[in-house]
């Protein structure tokens, strides 16, 4: 007993860190800081893409829809990778400036494609890789400076996940308007700008991380180790580039990866004990929970943006705005929220736990679709939906956006053994995956058909898919809450295991 007090204080006191005014630590700052960008990029890409794939390479909307999907399902069928490769063979620090890199050369092929098709797909995979470098690496590395017993620490992630959603509702502001008015090169090259200031922001302060990392990074790089790595990725850009243009293979491929990352995740839940193996099993129920949400939170850029376009008012307080910039609303309401739960959490502490929290946000999610079926109801003859509806549905999707995908990190950092966080961070992102396919085909539900241009046609159409996603999901969220106990019981425990560390 008194050997674990003293391994106890041991653990607390390797994590101590000096704290400036708003209480976190220096790296924090720095892993946020360089988030921002990486999200101003992909964000700025995400918030034109589709209507760019339709106005400028002439795909229809279900063809835009289904591609962007099966896009986003590569990035995080690709982010376990990322997060392997930093847990176990480069270390998280070198692997966030590897993606780096490569997401530099997708962002810049894309902008240089001079709206060539195969160029477009080349940038796509190279985009898709990069990003699965990088995704799971940043929060890994932000998660060892965090003691996992501190009931805090849901508020630091929450406050983490506020701060990269700066980038985001910066470059959805601001790219559709810049795609309108000077190009879409112009637009795309933004995220090239935004990578590129990420690489020097991460390497200018690397001091700051000295005491931080995964194994790897501590240990000398073999450069055998560093060229196979490089070379596989050379290999995976032509193969991503061929599955985009063979989505079917892609989506088998896709589950052939899932299979084999929760076998992983199985196997190494079994090789754990005690109360180790009861939190990693907790983790995995939750990870399986968020497939929905993330089906909801993909709607964004596909059904949600074409509802804007289509049917949604595109003047707010007398000014005009471009209906894709509307998907800024989704980062500014995180923003605006962030902060106000991040309080809440700090007061109730672990009295509302993860699980429970889980289930709120998945009914904030439905309410956010059953408000926008409710105000299409009440539109007049124009046809026309008022702004104030998409803008109340995006602060209740957000809510739950906060309670589950910015918690998911935090559940992932509490729950998941050291050795094996930056790895079930990717596996965190490739649920995020399997919804993309599932949203791809909820979204073509909405798609509205060809040379039909009929307001008030493509209204009642949004309003049968809204209505169906809102029901079904609160049914979700009514199972998950009776569920949420059952989860609870696998994490009551006060005892620190020496395997958090390992």
């Amino acid at each position: 007993m008194k050997q674990k007090k003293n391994y106890k204080k041991l653990v607390q006191k390797n994590i101590k860190f000096k704290k400036n005014t708003f209480k976190q630590p220096k790296l924090f700052y720095l892993i946020f800081s360089i988030e921002i960008w990486e999200r101003f990029g992909y964000y700025g890409l995400q918030s034109i893409f589709v209507i760019y794939l339709v106005k400028i390479l002439g795909l229809s909307e279900s063809s835009s829809i289904t591609l962007f999907s099966s896009f986003n399902a590569l990035v995080c069928g690709f982010v376990s990778i990322g997060g392997w490769l930093g847990d176990k063979i480069l270390g998280t620090k070198r692997v966030i400036i590897l993606g780096t890199i490569v997401l530099i050369t997708g962002y810049s092929i894309i902008a240089c494609s001079e709206h060539k098709i195969y160029s477009v797909y080349l940038g796509m995979a190279t985009i898709a890789i990069g990003s699965g470098l990088f995704k799971a690496n940043p929060s890994a590395l932000l998660s060892t400076c965090y003691n996992k017993e501190d009931p805090k620490l849901d508020s630091a992630f929450t406050m983490y996940y506020m701060a990269i959603n700066i980038g985001s509702f910066i470059s959805m502001l601001f790219t559709p308007w810049i795609a309108i008015r000077y190009g879409w090169n112009i637009a795309f090259s933004l995220s090239v700008i935004g990578m590129i200031i990420t690489l020097l922001n991460f390497i200018s302060f690397y001091n700051i991380m000295k005491k931080y990392g995964s194994k790897p990074d501590f240990i000398k790089l073999k450069l055998n180790t560093l060229l196979a790595v490089i070379s596989g990725i050379i290999l995976l850009i032509p193969l991503s580039c061929w599955l985009l243009y063979h989505q079917n293979i892609a989506r088998i491929f896709l589950i052939l990866i899932t299979i084999i990352i929760f076998t992983i995740l199985i196997y190494e839940t079994i090789k754990l004990y005690g109360i180790s193996r009861k939190r990693m099993l907790a983790a995995l129920i939750m990870m399986l929970e968020a497939i929905v949400f993330f089906v909801l939170y993909n709607q964004t850029p596909t059904s949600l943006n074409f509802f804007a376009i289509h049917n949604v008012e595109t003047k707010l307080f007398g000014i005009y705005f471009e209906p894709e910039q509307y998907q800024a609303l989704n980062p500014l309401w995180i923003i605006i929220m962030s902060p106000i739960l991040a309080k809440f959490y700090n007061k109730t502490g672990n009295r509302f736990p993860i699980p429970f929290k889980f289930a709120v946000g998945m009914a904030f999610c439905s309410m956010s679709f059953l408000i926008l079926s409710l105000g299409i109801k009440l539109t007049n003859d124009s046809n026309i939906v008022s702004i104030y509806w998409l803008i109340l549905s995006y602060a209740l999707q957000s809510i739950g956006e906060l309670m589950i995908s910015g918690l998911g990190m935090s559940m992932i950092a509490k729950l998941v053994p050291r050795r094996l966080t930056g790895f079930v961070m990717g596996a965190w992102f490739l649920t995020t995956a399997t919804s993309a396919i599932i949203a791809g085909f909820v979204a073509n539900l909405s798609v509205i058909p060809n040379n039909l241009n009929d307001p008030k046609i493509s209204l009642i159409l949004y309003s049968q898919v809204f209505m169906k996603i809102g029901i079904y999901s609160g049914i979700i969220s009514i199972f998950m809450l009776l569920f949420a106990r059952k989860v609870i019981q696998l994490l009551k425990t006060k005892k620190l295991n020496n395997q958090y560390t390992k």
